[in-house]
Formats: C-alpha cells, sequence, structure tokens
C-alpha cells in the first residue's frame, strides 16, 4: 500500500471515530436539555417530585401507622405501593403532554429535518422520565428512613427502586402512546383516564372487591407493586386482608416482567408506527 492509500484509510478512520463522537454528543445534548426543560417546568416537576411523597407521609406513615399500631408488614406494604404510585406519573404525564405538544407545534416535523439521531429524541424522554422516578424514590426513601421506619435493609431499598425505576418503561409506553395520538389540550385528560383507573386497579390503597378484583390484571400498576412487594419481602394487601401468607396465585415474578415488558413493546411500536405514518 502506497502513502495515498495510507493517508485515504487515516482519514476514513479519523471520519468514523468523529462521526461516532458527534453521535454520542447528540444524544447527550438531548438528553440534557429534555431533563433541564421537564426540571424547569413547574407545573410538570413540583407535582411529580414532591406530591408522592407527601401523600406518603401523610397516609402511607401517619394514618396507615396509627391504624395499623407499628406494624411492618403494612409499613413495608405502604412504601411499596406509594413508590409505585410515585413512577407512574413521570412515565404517562412526561410522554404524554410534551410529545402531543411538540408534534401539534410542528417541533418533531423539525426534528426530523435535523442531523440528529432518529432515536436521540425518544431516548431522551425516557432518561428523562427515569431521572424523576429517581428523585422520587429518592425522597421516598429519605422520608421512609426518618419517619416510615419499614425495616427494610439498603439492598431492599435499592432493589425496590431498580424495580421500580424500570418499571416506568410500560408507563412511558402508555403516554408515548397517548402523545402521539391526542392533541396538546387532550393529553393530559387522556393520560388521566388510564393513570387514575391503573392506580386504583393495582390495588396500591385499598383491596379491591371480589367482583372487582379480575380487573386487576389490566393494569401495568399491579403487577410493578407485586415485584416490588416481593422484594420487601411484605404480604399482598389481599393476603392481608385474608390472613394467607401462602405465595401469590398471580404468578410469579416471571409472569410479572413479561407483562410489563410486553406493555412496553406493545404500546411503544403503536406509537412508533403512529409517528411514522402520521407524525
Amino acid at each position: 500500500m502506497n502513502a495515498t492509500g495510507f493517508a485515504v484509510e487515516n482519514n476514513l478512520i479519523r471520519s468514523t471515530t468523529m462521526s461516532s463522537r458527534r453521535l454520542r454528543q447528540a444524544y447527550l445534548t438531548e438528553v440534557k436539555f429534555e431533563c433541564l426543560r421537564a426540571l424547569r417546568a413547574p407545573a410538570f416537576a413540583i407535582p411529580f417530585l414532591l406530591l408522592p411523597t407527601v401523600l406518603y407521609v401523610l397516609f402511607g406513615v401517619l394514618l396507615a401507622g396509627s391504624m395499623s399500631k407499628g406494624d411492618l408488614t403494612v409499613a413495608k406494604i405502604m412504601f411499596a405501593n406509594w413508590a409505585v404510585f410515585g413512577v407512574m406519573g413521570p412515565g404517562m404525564f412526561g410522554f404524554g403532554m410534551f410529545v402531543a405538544a411538540e408534534r401539534e407545534q410542528g417541533l418533531l416535523t423539525l426534528k426530523r429535518a435535523l442531523p440528529m439521531p432518529p432515536a436521540a429524541y425518544l431516548l431522551s424522554k425516557m432518561v428523562m422520565a427515569m431521572l424523576f422516578t429517581g428523585i422520587v424514590m429518592i425522597t421516598l426513601m429519605i422520608a421512609a428512613v426518618v419517619i416510615g421506619h419499614p425495616g427494610l435493609s439498603a439492598g431492599q431499598y435499592a432493589g425496590i427502586s431498580l424495580v421500580d425505576m424500570l418499571g416506568s418503561l410500560p408507563f412511558c409506553a402508555i403516554g408515548l402512546f397517548i402523545g402521539t395520538r391526542a392533541s396538546a389540550k387532550a393529553a393530559p385528560a387522556f393520560a388521566n383516564l388510564a393513570y387514575l383507573p391503573f392506580m386504583h386497579l393495582g390495588g396500591l390503597f385499598y383491596p379491591l372487591p371480589r367482583s372487582v378484583q379480575p380487573l386487576e390484571f389490566a393494569s401495568p400498576a399491579f403487577y410493578l407493586d407485586k415485584l416490588g412487594l416481593r422484594v420487601a419481602g411484605a404480604l399482598s394487601l389481599d393476603q392481608l386482608a385474608t390472613g394467607a401468607a401462602g405465595p401469590s396465585s398471580h404468578g410469579g415474578p416471571v409472569v410479572y416482567v413479561t407483562v410489563l415488558a410486553a406493555v412496553t413493546i406493545l404500546f411503544t411500536a403503536l406509537a412508533i408506527r403512529r409517528l411514522r405514518r402520521v407524525g
């Protein structure tokens, strides 16, 4: 190989290196500004960062603690349940409202014309939602250690946090699906129409009546809550109410993870299909 060949090869290697560096920088830049925008939006940041901790202290610690007389099982259940409540909102509303507004304003069309990776848009919003869930989990853990005293070990706190942060992905997918189909004004209403039934059918705050229990399988929160309760080593609310200490009749962790993954894949695929066809 002559000198010209070496020069061409070196230029190609340098070009590839610069391309990968610019690609990484594009992802990081999009993630950075998406997180900053969400944190600087008081109407979005304040409710989803503060409300879960405030409600957990009021109802999960003070009210439930006084009724259960300091039962550690109840304290563990309350922490796991309110953690699921805290991670549902950022994904559903963060994707639902932001994607709907940006699609209506033509920002998605503009981003397609920019020299940026197509996946950077969705990845940045996913990281933003997981950042919010991480902050929520930190504040909940501080409140639990200082006030709640559920008797969880550091490993259990870390396990529940990891499960719930990854478990926020199905709600991100549902929010993305809503954002691709609803207008900016209608997206919050549609997100609430999904958020509230998921929350109550998941059995996060009270055991469901037997006549309604078959509907709990339609809520991703139900499966995520079961995973959190297993990590916490706590009985589920229906087991606590009936006094049963045996394994859950709703399947094991493999079933829960499979359902949550299926929900994530299904709604993400439907949303991406919608974006490709309509924008």
